[in-house]
């Protein structure tokens, strides 16, 4: 399992760029455009909005966001692990550092939106106690995209 301490960052840097559009070509080879709800570099420095990266031996090996939302639950998005760092657990740390901060910022619901071509991203999401349900915010339905969420406990425990 690798290491890492997961942080917050402004996404607005060259590396994290770069890396953006690397998850923007990944996303972009699985789904129609039409299908791909990904947030740009102005929304994730948007108030509310925590973008949280991995580094790993001096390059940035994921990334994932928290969307607070005014009514006690979050959104995670544009969660993204590269290519070269995936199996090495760092998804799931990422999650769980999102999950923290959620936490600590007093949300008691996380959901998300995934695709149903990610098999990798919905294990990890079942794994971390995520329950399949329906659609929410501003999200049409579409044959590609699957709906999860989870309870969090202000012990910090989960719940369901």
């Amino acid at each position: 399992m690798t290491q890492a301490t997961i942080r917050i960052e402004d996404p607005d840097q060259p590396v994290l760029r770069a890396l953006l559009a690397e998850a923007d070509a990944f996303y972009g080879a699985l789904y129609p455009p039409e299908h791909n709800h990904l947030l740009d570099v102005a929304s994730l420095q948007a108030p509310g909005v925590a973008f949280h990266v991995a580094p790993i031996d001096g390059r940035i090996a994921g990334f994932g966001a928290l969307v607070a939302q005014d009514d006690g639950w979050a959104e995670i998005k544009r969660m993204y692990v590269a290519t070269a760092s995936r199996g090495q657990g760092i998804g799931r740390l990422i999650l769980e550092a999102l999950e923290h901060h959620a936490q600590r910022i007093g949300v008691r619901r996380l959901r998300l939106e995934t695709g149903t071509r990610q098999p990798a991203a919905l294990s990890l999401y079942r794994a971390a106690g995520f329950q399949p349900r329906g659609r929410f915010g501003r999200y049409i339905a579409n044959p590609t995209s699957l709906f999860f969420e989870k309870a969090l406990s202000a012990s910090g425990a989960t719940g369901r």
